[in-house]
């Protein structure tokens, strides 16, 4: 075996959006705002779904999923980037970025995979009116969802463990 030149990073440089000190705040206060919305908003359609009874259909049942998800997929990367913009600190370990780049697989699989299962839904709901209910049982919702977190996990850490190997 031939020796090779090998350089072990222990960190990498986050290049934000603008090294402009005067935008800084400008960008914090907007991404700060932005993430506010997002987690409040659904937090809001999580909390209807759950307190209205009218509302406890398969079609409801995704969208607090849903919900649910993209609020942890904006907590995966927003606030991270806050702090780097607050302390001007542009720097993340190698740990660090294979952990957050493992969430936002996770995460963003599971977007795709609601938005998939959901669209199975409306599906049935349109194409099957009459047999949606035995169809669309609460019992299959929850497998979805739950084959859902189970491929996209595996998934992800399939990449991620490659991504280790790499020098």
């Amino acid at each position: 075996m031939e020796a090779e030149n090998h350089t072990e990073l222990s960190e990498f440089l986050l290049l934000g959006l603008s090294e402009d000190p005067e935008l800084q705040p400008l960008l914090f206060g907007l991404f700060l705002s932005m993430y506010l919305v997002t987690v409040l908003g659904n937090l809001l359609i999580i909390l209807v779904v759950s307190s209205d009874s009218h509302l406890h259909t398969p079609m409801y049942f995704f969208l607090s999923k849903l919900s649910f998800v993209d609020i942890c997929f904006t907590t995966s990367i927003v606030p991270r980037m806050l702090v780097n913009i607050q302390v001007h600190n542009k720097g993340i370990s190698y740990t660090g970025c294979l952990t957050q780049m493992y969430f936002i697989m996770i995460l963003s699989g599971l977007d795709n995979f609601l938005l998939t299962v959901m669209a199975y839904d409306r599906y049935v709901a349109i194409c099957h009116p009459l047999h949606y209910t035995v169809i669309m049982n609460p019992s299959l919702c929850m497998l979805l969802v739950l084959m859902s977190w189970f491929i996209v996990f595996w998934v992800a850490l399939v990449h991620i463990l490659l991504m280790i190997r790499l020098t």
